[in-house]
């Protein structure tokens, strides 16, 4: 079996446009896809895969781990979000291949169930980019909160810390205390709830809203301070007496074994769509196992990636909840198909070979490349902040 051509196609959902990539093998019908989305650069990862694809055309797709190293070291220079999204997606692709070929779902290439479910978690209004970004009010949370409940879920991310000085900011703690009041009201005490800091803070600040978020018993706070600010991580987690996450914007075990070993996070987030796909994600969540820490993959991205996180993560021993952005387009079920229902709060394992996705081509075309800035953020005295 050859690797005759590798393309992709561009998605738009709104804040970001999913970059879907497919494999293609000498073997008539036989194509495997893969997710490479990234916020704001879509069109630099299109022309990653391109760069890439001719590195491994003509190779056999079922010599994976072969095929990664070459993506990965014949470039020279290596890592990078573009180019490590780019490799990610390819990477998918040919785990599908392997799978589909053997008409066995991936979960079962990848040594079959380590648990028979996956616990997921929803986002305030589903996952859509307004309900998340832009509805950071009492009443709103209130009533999203609800009705993730009432869809049967028993984990929610809420995003609950605002634009944030350095110092001070009295009022935007009162804030986030008030915003977390109102989603823990509605959800009761037994639905856990996690909180997105968005590495927007010092650790100076992450301590302070540490000490306002503990007594609502978060599940974890997630990125407290900014991804590369390792000294800062040390300073949060000794302020901080809630379990601590981070990981999304690391790209290679590498990034996480400095973390890991200084005792860091309790909760790794890599992204499939980011950090070496199938291939690099499973030796992440080993490294991770050692060091005892759990995994609950980043995931606000679409279709293809919440798949493949699902079979990763019912072989995963130290797998703990799975992210999942549903309703952030609505035409998301109709250019995809084959994920499975979310019956409450869980999904269970899909049967169908591959990663199980399926791509309606004339519905994706309706939905064509849209560009975009990201959100630029800037504080009261007009010097640039995170968001």
């Amino acid at each position: 079996m050859k690797i005759t051509k590798i393309t992709t196609l561009v998605v738009n959902a709104k804040m970001r446009n999913w970059v879907v990539v497919q494999v293609f093998t000498d073997v008539p019908g036989l194509v495997g896809i893969g997710e490479a989305t990234v916020e704001y650069q879509a069109r630099a990862v299109v022309g990653a895969v391109e760069d890439l694809a001719p590195l491994i055309v003509g190779r056999d797709p079922r010599d994976i781990e072969r095929n990664w190293q070459i993506l990965y070291r014949h470039p020279f220079f290596k890592g990078g979000v573009t180019m490590m999204s780019a490799l990610s997606g390819i990477d998918q692709a040919l785990w599908d291949i392997s799978a589909k070929d053997l008409n066995v779902p991936l979960w079962r290439l990848l040594g079959g169930l380590a648990r028979d479910r996956i616990r997921m978690y929803d986002h305030l209004g589903g996952g859509s980019s307004d309900a998340v970004y832009n509805s950071d009010t009492v009443a709103s949370f209130a009533e999203k909160m609800q009705q993730s409940i009432k869809d049967g879920f028993t984990a929610v991310k809420i995003l609950a810390v605002p634009q944030t000085a350095p110092l001070g900011e009295s009022a935007k703690l009162q804030h986030a205390h008030d915003l977390m009041a109102s989603a823990r009201s509605a959800a009761g005490p037994d639905v856990d709830i996690m909180i997105d800091f968005h590495g927007r803070t010092t650790a100076a600040m992450a301590i302070k809203y540490g000490e306002v978020l503990q007594p609502f018993n978060p599940l974890f706070l997630e990125e407290v301070v900014p991804p590369d600010q390792i000294e800062a991580l040390k300073v949060a987690r000794a302020g901080i007496k809630v379990p601590l996450a981070a990981g999304e914007r690391w790209l290679h075990r590498s990034e996480f074994l400095p973390y890991l070993q200084a005792g860091l996070i309790d909760v790794a987030q890599p992204d499939v769509c980011h950090a070496g796909g199938v291939s690099e994600i499973r030796k992440i969540s080993a490294l991770c196992e050692t060091f005892g820490v759990a995994m609950a993959p980043h995931n606000p991205l679409g279709p293809i990636a919440t798949m493949v996180n699902i079979h990763l993560g019912l072989t995963t021993p130290n797998f703990l909840i799975q992210e999942v952005m549903r309703s952030d387009v609505p035409w998301r079920n109709e250019v995809f198909h084959g994920v499975p229902e979310i019956k409450n709060g869980y999904i269970y394992a899909p049967e169908k070979p591959g990663i199980g996705v399926e791509i309606n081509e004339k519905e994706a075309q309706k939905h064509p490349f849209a560009g975009g800035q990201p959100v630029q953020w800037f504080h009261a005295d007009g010097s640039v902040a995170d968001w």
